[in-house]
């Protein structure tokens, strides 16, 4: 009786020596797999980003040593600077014109494929090709599009009616023009309302038809009720990237005419690489990096309102 009890205390102990053994050899595995990532993070991203809010504070023109002059470069920044303010009102008025159009346009069209009608694979393809067409090459393309002399769209509103419009060599069309180019790409985001439709319960779309409910009841009462979770993410995705729109104005129209297509990182590029005053511009982003932040954040605290989870 004595032998089987030493042996019964003896075994568990030897198993969990084992587990204890092959747990530390998983956890170093998994140490092992994901240092390349939090490496890269750490001296890549954690690190510049560290190093831009101690430069914000000085002035640095790249060469040369960085001079700490404290808050000086955010009091010129809300005091002195108009084209501060300037950039900034356009970069809002750009997103909160483009977000909401961005977000209907891909739902309606993620509404249309979402139907079982032949040669779907193809229109999703279709809608899909233009948002891995390169930046640059889709605003050469574009600027073309919108030259008011031999540009197609003139050439198509010109028999109809329409006078020339200037698009985006007119001061009060510019920014009209980018927020219809921004419908270019929102290929992916119609990916994914796509996949937020074809998760909505078929059951659901079949009680209000036994009620007596059309397309519109469905739609409402169902499909956009279901598909919050998707609105939010995409909605919070496509603000942080209005916010930082850069290229389309760097390449088509250099922030003009007049500065009123001046977007805010289009602007942060100007004073960081072609005047040379770092400083200021890593001031500039982390100005814009707290208001994306706060907009986030707001958006995120009054999802509870609005936003329906199936599993509460």
């Amino acid at each position: 009786m004595a032998m089987l009890s030493s042996q019964e205390v003896t075994k568990p102990k030897g198993r969990t020596r084992t587990l204890s053994r092959h747990r530390r050899r998983e956890a170093m595995w998994g140490i092992l797999c994901v240092a390349p990532a939090v490496l890269g993070f750490l001296l890549w991203q954690l690190g510049p980003i560290i190093g831009s809010l101690f430069i914000a504070f000085t002035d640095w023109g790249i060469a040369g040593n960085p001079e700490w002059i404290g808050v000086e470069n955010f009091r010129q920044m809300f005091t002195e600077d108009n084209l501060f303010w300037k950039s900034l009102s356009i970069t809002f008025y750009y997103s909160l014109a483009s977000v909401p159009l961005r977000i209907i346009v891909a739902f309606f069209l993620a509404v249309l494929l979402n139907q079982k009608i032949r040669g779907l694979p193809i229109f999703r393809t279709v809608f899909y090709l233009p948002s891995i067409v390169p930046a640059i090459a889709s605003s050469v393309l574009w600027i073309w599009l919108f030259n008011p002399d031999f540009g197609l769209l003139n050439a198509v509103l010109r028999p109809l009616g329409f006078p020339k419009i200037q698009w985006i060599y007119g001061s009060s069309s510019v920014m009209p023009s980018f927020i219809l180019m921004s419908l270019w790409d929102i290929g992916p985001m119609m990916i994914i309302f796509l996949a937020g439709l074809q998760g909505v319960p078929r059951q659901l779309y079949e009680a209000v038809e036994i009620d007596g409910g059309n397309a519109w009841h469905r739609l409402r009462h169902i499909t956009v009720p279901m598909i919050t979770p998707t609105i939010l993410f995409n909605l919070i995705l496509s603000i942080i990237g209005a916010m930082q729109t850069f290229v389309q104005p760097y390449v088509m129209t250099e922030g003009g005419p007049n500065n009123n297509s001046l977007m805010y990182v289009l602007y942060l590029y100007q004073k960081a690489f072609e005047q040379s005053q770092m400083g200021y511009a890593s001031a500039l982003a982390w100005v814009l990096f707290i208001i994306i932040a706060v907009m986030s954040f707001i958006v995120l605290r009054t999802s509870s309102t609005w936003v329906y989870y199936e599993g509460r």
